[in-house]
């Protein structure tokens, strides 16, 4: 995951990144910023095979998320810290 603020934006632009390597079907990322919903943010698979979606939240925000793969399988992003409503980023 990478962020980027705009200078004097109160909003942060999130990319989410998969490897091929990681995860080579079609996956969503679903979080608190989509209100959960598995279709809002597909994301693009990119010329070199990985996948990724941006979103943008308010700075200092706390970004709750998982990603949805095929037949319903749900994962954690492997850097992120992990609670109960899934991986978590503070950005």
């Amino acid at each position: 995951m990478t962020t980027k603020t705009t200078k004097g934006s109160e909003d942060v632009k999130v990319t989410f990144s998969l490897s091929a390597e990681d995860y080579s079907e079609p996956v969503s990322v679903v979080g608190n910023f989509n209100d959960w919903s598995p279709f809002a943010h597909v994301m693009k698979k990119r010329s070199n095979g990985s996948r990724s979606a941006t979103v943008t939240v308010p700075k200092g925000s706390s970004v709750h998320f998982r990603y949805l793969g095929t037949d319903g399988h749900w994962f954690d992003d492997e850097d992120a810290v992990v609670d109960d409503q899934g991986s978590t980023y503070q950005v």
